[in-house]
């Protein structure tokens, strides 16, 4: 058990979802643990983790947590160096990728959250702008660019 791997999530975080995605893309096992009420009642396990932010995902490799969604990928290409690197080894693409994926973290997190979170014109407002921040990153993974 030396090597397990172990990601905390909850069901509907895009964060834990870009970790799921990364492992599955590198080929990684690793158990899943949810956290049954990340809002009201976090489990002593999430708290002993990530104390700092009390918050998923966190991934435990040989027993050491790893915090923040970003952090994960990195941390995984590092240790996984000979299966799918998630990042690209040419600067100018990796930066374009963190570009986009800062997009996503800023405009449509918050998009997302604000639909979520408010009602009426404040909903409508907010589900335009969302649609509008999906169709500019639509344009991006177009068939002929590389996917980041």
């Amino acid at each position: 058990m030396e090597n397990e791997v172990v990601l905390l999530g909850f069901w509907t975080s895009t964060y834990v979802m870009r970790v799921q995605i990364a492992l599955a893309e590198k080929g990684i096992q690793y158990h899943y643990e949810e956290e049954e009420d990340i809002f009201h009642n976090k489990s002593d396990f999430l708290l002993k983790s990530n104390p700092v932010h009390k918050k998923v995902p966190v991934l435990i490799h040989k027993g050491k947590p790893i915090c923040e969604s970003l952090i994960i990928l990195q941390y995984l290409d590092d240790v996984w160096k000979h299966q799918y690197q998630l990042h690209s080894h040419d600067p100018y693409n990796r930066a374009k990728s963190r570009f986009w994926i800062d997009y996503f973290d800023k405009k449509i997190a918050d998009c997302g959250r604000r639909m979520w979170a408010s009602k009426g014109e404040y909903q409508e407002a907010a589900k335009k702008e969302f649609i509008e921040c999906l169709k500019l990153l639509e344009g991006e993974l177009d068939n002929n660019k590389p996917l980041f």
